[in-house]
């Protein structure tokens, strides 16, 4: 094969054909001997993963590891013969700095993922909006996608990521395999939607506090509250020290399941809510194996299955439903803490089981006895006020602790990509980084309490940025990353082999050349990309449906809730 590697007054050029030029490229430590290649990032990944676990895989850790072992050996690569060298060289800060955030284990990132993630209290609303049949058979069937995908990022994480190119956020996926730009796209994405989502549970919160007291305290008040609260547990760094609260809110969870389920079978539904929220007439109790509903409000119930809702808003009017679908999107980030994220898959998976069976058996559950009545968070569905107060008052609790969760993952972006990459600042794990950590956490907190407390319709602005921003981390991006890396590595199999000491990639052709791309596009398993794209398409598809239900929502929920007053002491709802 002939060596084509360009001269070096075209390695940009060249590292832009390719998409593999960014921040991270330009972090040179005294062992780099050249640009950062795609191949490089597979070399190293490689390394990383031997040394975290230098056994070989077996059983089903061994079935999805092999996921790509079709492809050549530009991809498996052999680094036997390069361990002991690598092993000779020192560390590096940055490389160091990586290691020490490397702690946590799969059973943390199975609560994490599952207090994320599990909160089924509007899924007896999803099924009312749809009925018996498509209700059950679209949460099953998302629940599936939503494991596809996570597997397909955690694939990506252990092929991609090691401590001298570490990956710690779901950009620097996007980076890996679209380039720059993309990595901008999703970083900016990620950071508005967690600000917001925690500025929401800031919100939903107070709110809740309120209606407790019956109106008796000051809203603006009630919030400051939650955002004094953020602000303590938001000096918690690490993932794995933050693996006891989140443990904490799994057991809460269930219990505000089990007990809610008690008491919808020993209560009438609330009529009054129902009517004022949902214009239902008081009445019998009707179940429907396919609802008759409004089309968005039909869209807008599978979007609640697709991107969960805030299981924390304590107001019941329907169209105050907010996207905030956390799992997938911070998914790179909970493997980057990872003492070995090849065991990432037993933390998702058992959190999936858990939360496909509590969503589908609490939603059952409650539309059974609530039909029509059956109200956006379902333990305020029933009539009495103290069962309401126990369900509200345990779930500020477990929001506060997502809410805890989503900030420390935003201002780890933050972190990394402007105090680190932009200003060249400390590792997160040093003395230095403690303080500007803590001082970017006041920061935050109090923008999460200017949106909860200065914009009351911040609910419904969410549903729109979560429609367009959220979904697309857990049902567009996953499947277009694998569409774009099976590319890449398939037109790879007709190069030469990488080698690391002069970090040459022996490409035969460039991406200008049709012979590339038809080696991409067509050779290895052509139908898994057909697959992986055609799902990609579909998610977009479905997200801007999202997008015009949400905004026949928002049409609805101005109106409905008029003028609101910022900073105000009465609650906007």
């Amino acid at each position: 094969m002939a060596d084509i590697t360009p001269p070096s007054e075209k390695i940009d050029e060249k590292r832009s054909e390719e998409g593999v030029s960014s921040g991270v490229d330009s972090l040179k430590s005294n062992t780099d001997i050249g640009p950062v290649w795609f191949e490089t990032y597979l070399y190293y990944a490689a390394l990383q993963r031997h040394e975290e676990d230098p056994k070989p895989p077996k059983g089903i850790s061994k079935l999805f590891y092999d996921l790509s072992s079709h492809k050549g050996s530009n991809v498996n690569i052999d680094i036997g013969p390069h361990i002991e060298r690598e092993r000779a060289i020192p560390l590096e800060e940055r490389e160091a700095a990586a290691r020490a955030l490397r702690l946590a284990s799969w059973s943390s990132v199975f609560f994490l993922i599952t207090t994320d993630i599990l909160g089924p209290f509007n899924a007896p609303y999803a099924i009312s909006q749809t009925g018996w049949v498509p209700g059950i058979i679209l949460y099953f069937f998302m629940g599936a996608i939503a494991a596809y995908t996570g597997l397909i990022l955690w694939r990506l994480y252990i092929r991609l990521d090691s401590n001298r190119y570490p990956i710690r956020s779901y950009g620097d996926i996007m980076h890996r395999i679209y380039g720059t730009t993309a990595r901008r796209i999703a970083n900016v994405m990620q950071s508005i939607q967690l600000i917001i989502v925690v500025g929401i549970i800031c919100l939903a919160n107070g709110q809740s506090v309120s209606q407790i007291a019956k109106g008796h305290i000051c809203f603006s008040l009630a919030i400051i509250i939650w955002a004094i609260f953020g602000c303590v547990i938001g000096q918690i760094r690490t993932l794995r020290n933050y693996g006891w609260l989140a443990n904490v809110a799994v057991w809460i969870n269930l219990l505000i399941i089990f007990t809610a389920m008690g008491f919808v079978s020993h209560s009438p539904p609330n009529f009054s809510a129902a009517q004022s929220s949902l214009g239902v007439s008081p009445g019998p109790v009707v179940t429907e194996k396919f609802a008759k509903v409004p089309l968005f409000d039909q869209v807008n119930g599978i979007m609640n299955m697709l991107v969960k809702i805030l299981p924390f808003l304590s107001f019941v009017h329907p169209q105050f439903r907010v996207y905030a679908y956390g799992g997938a999107m911070i998914f790179p980030e909970m493997l980057a803490e990872m003492r070995r994220p090849m065991d990432f898959w037993k933390g998702m998976v058992m959190a999936q089981m858990l939360i496909f069976s509590a969503y589908l058996l609490f939603g059952a559950f409650v539309y059974s006895q609530q039909g029509q009545f059956s109200l956006p968070l379902a333990y305020q569905g029933v009539s009495k006020y103290a069962w309401q107060t126990i369900g509200n008052a345990l779930s500020l609790i477990t929001g506060i602790i997502a809410a805890g969760l989503y900030g420390n993952i935003g201002i780890k972006v933050v972190y990394h990509n402007i105090i680190v990459d932009w200003f060249h600042g400390p590792p997160l794990m040093s003395m230095k980084g403690r303080i500007i950590w803590s001082f970017l956490v006041l920061i935050y907190w109090s923008l999460a309490f200017v949106l909860g407390s200065a914009i009351p319709q911040v609910n419904t602005i969410n549903g729109l940025v979560g429609a367009a921003g959220i979904m697309q981390f857990t049902y567009t991006f996953p499947p277009m990353l694998r569409f774009g890396y099976d590319v890449i590595t398939d037109a790879m199999a007709g190069d030469g082999t990488y080698d690391p000491l002069t970090n040459q990639p022996y490409r035969v052709d460039t991406w200008r050349d049709w012979s590339r791309w038809k080696r991409g596009l067509f050779s290895g398993r052509w139908y898994f990309k057909l697959l992986n794209f055609g799902m990609t398409l579909a998610a977009i598809a479905m997200a801007a449906l999202g997008l015009w239900a949400a905004g026949e929502a928002a049409k609805q929920t101005f109106a409905f809730q008029g003028a609101a007053t910022s900073f105000g002491c009465t609650a906007p709802v």
